[in-house]
């Protein structure tokens, strides 16, 4: 038999506790039954339990879920495999799991108050957590608590404390839960070990993992119904064990996402599960979601299902591109145009099948097509710059995602800007496997014409597009989308460094357009480089004619550093 250390009250509270339990009992001999466990959604759509402390955490999860529950568990703060016992004891009981602050050595069956000192930053946080844990207990109607391991006594004389050490056997004799020893002892893996673990249904009442030994000495109350129309997503860490354990108590499936990204685009497995939730609301639990930037869009994108062609909504860094560049009807502007659609599917898969053996990443074909072509003549327009119409580009759009291929329109805009001409193809920009490329090598100013000259861009403008383009990827629920930057020269795009790179729905890409010798090449490469912006990714041009010579994919990828993101044949 477990030590039951019942701590700190009054005698006849303490006797009225025996016999309540003792009432409890003589109906349930081999398990006290309690009072019914209430549980209810989160308010919001989105619901971020961020508090870095688990105490903290704790308390917040619990009051998201959970209306009353006159048992809960409560664990130590740090420690993770008393941490991991308590969690699966509290889904199978289904009810909250609470973390308290780590008792002394020395308090085992009583408390003694200690000397008054000037409070210090740990020890002010300390009894904040205290505070928020008899705040929550309250709330919840709480009248038994199990304490698994070495935890600060509760401040409560009307709760019966059973506390028990931190081991399996103790714990299921004195629940009657069958706790097996866990699949791993590294605490690494005790997230993944709580977040799968299954709860009883609420009919069983824990008896698919009730013990056939002993009377046993907590209440088991009436767990709640799964709640239905929420779903987790957690940070994989210990820290966030409780956090899980009572989403998993609460009948919440919870998808783990690792810390360094927290981001459920970026996890195709992830994706699929929310959109086969019929789930409306989520809850995100883990500090590291207080960083993420656009968390509502990511979660919505993720639910839609939609995914890009190599998997997941996210482009970078896990996708290699390979990119046939040119207009429809005509091969005078590039190889994309020297064959119809179908043709030119094909011969972007061979162009892109070199690649796979020589990165890890995923290799995805591309279409780079260019929508509005640079002109001799004004035009009736005055903006020496000719707009294909969305329709005759639809055929090529619509067979590159027939056949899971990436596509990014090209803008050359003449003396327009460039938000002007990419809201023309907001049709187009709609859909999920089609991005932006602006050229300011054929961005003009008011009194220039093409090719007398090569044009520029300001990043201001620049990151007018970026905004417009976040904005309707977000709108829409849309993934990630493609902005390319094609330059080789650094005065091409004035101010580049104040390039907006803030906003996840859309990562820019700097493409170097250099041709010729591959030493030149090579040398706009390093210029292009060199001052760069942070949080940018690469693309690199081969030419078929002006190359001299034409880099083989092999050379590509090695003799080019860092390694190209995107690699586009012209």
């Amino acid at each position: 038999m477990p030590t039951l250390t019942r701590l700190t009250r009054p005698t006849a509270l303490a006797l009225m506790g025996l016999l309540a339990l003792t009432a409890c009992t003589a109906s349930a001999p081999d398990r006290p039954s309690s009072g019914a466990v209430k549980t209810s959604g989160p308010d919001a759509a989105l619901t971020v339990i961020d508090a870095p402390d688990d105490r903290d955490a704790s308390v917040a999860t619990s009051r998201e879920l959970f209306d009353s529950s006159p048992v809960v568990v409560i664990a130590p703060t740090g420690d993770a495999n008393a941490q991991e016992l308590a969690a699966r004891t509290a889904i199978g009981l289904g009810v909250p799991l609470l973390v308290g602050d780590t008792g002394k050595p020395t308090s085992t069956s009583t408390t003694t108050a200690a000397p008054e000192e000037e409070s210090s930053s740990p020890a002010a946080t300390e009894d904040s957590a205290a505070s928020g844990l008899d705040a929550e207990l309250e709330r919840l109607g709480t009248t038994t608590a199990l304490v698994i391991g070495n935890v600060e006594p509760v401040h409560d004389d009307e709760i019966t404390v059973e506390q028990v050490p931190a081991k399996a056997a103790d714990i299921s004799e004195a629940t009657g839960l069958k706790l097996a020893k866990p699949a791993t002892d590294d605490p690494a893996g005790f997230a993944t070990i709580i977040a799968a673990h299954e709860a009883p249904k609420p009919d069983q009442s824990g008896d698919s993992h009730a013990s056939t030994g002993p009377s046993t000495s907590i209440p088991h109350p009436k767990r709640a119904a799964p709640l239905e129309d929420t779903v987790a997503l957690a940070v994989d860490g210990a820290a966030q064990l409780a956090s899980i354990a009572t989403a998993r108590a609460a009948g919440i499936p919870v998808h783990l996402l690792p810390a360094e990204s927290p981001n459920p685009q970026a996890q195709a497995s992830v994706i699929e599960a929310l959109h086969a939730s019929k789930t409306t609301k989520t809850l995100a639990i883990g500090a590291e979601f207080a960083g993420q930037p656009a968390l509502d869009w990511k979660i919505r994108t993720a639910r839609s299902g939609t995914q890009l062609p190599g998997g997941g909504q996210v482009l970078f860094p896990q996708h290699q591109f390979v990119a046939l560049y040119g207009t429809p009807s005509t091969g005078v502007l590039g190889v994309l145009g020297e064959q119809g659609a179908e043709a030119s599917v094909q011969r972007a898969r061979d162009l892109a099948a070199p690649y796979e053996a020589l990165t890890d990443k995923t290799v995805v074909p591309m279409f780079e097509i260019i929508a509005t072509v640079a002109a001799a003549g004004a035009g009736a327009d005055g903006n020496y710059s000719n707009e294909l119409p969305v329709d005759s580009l639809r055929p090529f759009v619509d067979a590159a995602a027939a056949a899971g291929l990436y596509v990014v329109l090209d803008l050359q805009p003449g003396r327009t800007d460039f938000l002007t001409q990419a809201k023309m193809y907001q049709p187009l920009l709609e859909l999920p496997n089609v991005g932006l490329a602006l050229d300011p090598e054929w961005r003009l100013g008011p009194d220039q014409v093409p090719l007398r000259q090569i044009g520029s861009v300001s990043a201001a403008e620049i990151n007018t597009v970026t905004s417009w383009l976040a904005d309707l990827t977000n709108e829409k629920s849309l993934p990630q989308k493609m902005l390319v930057l094609h330059q080789f020269r650094t005065a091409m795009i004035s101010d580049r460094a104040s390039l907006d790179r803030s906003r996840p729905e859309v990562a820019v890409l700097i493409h170097a357009d250099g041709q010729g010798g591959q030493s030149d090449k090579q040398a706009t490469w390093a210029n292009l480089h060199r001052d760069a912006p942070t949080d940018v990714y690469w693309g690199w041009k081969n030419f078929y004619d002006e190359d001299l010579p034409m880099l083989t994919p092999e050379q590509t990828m090695t003799a080019v550093s860092p390694a190209p993101d995107l690699v586009t044949y012209q």
